[in-house]
């Protein structure tokens, strides 16, 4: 079985950087400012949840 993974919808992502300021391990803004999961294992799940909750357009999901 494969671990649930972050993902973003970056056409719903307006580059805010919340996922970032939660989770610096995991998100990044690329050159569009588009929030993008760089290193999908790099938190403890319960991190990458609040980044989740955090996004204000909630573009950000799990991915079974």
């Amino acid at each position: 079985m494969m671990a649930k993974t972050p993902w973003v919808e970056r056409e719903e992502c307006i580059g805010c950087g919340a996922c970032v300021d939660v989770c610096p391990e995991v998100f990044q803004l690329d050159d569009d400012d588009k929030s993008e999961c760089y290193n999908p294992t790099g938190a403890p799940d319960e991190e990458i949840q609040k980044a989740i909750d955090d996004c204000p357009t909630q573009c950000i999901h799990w991915r079974e």
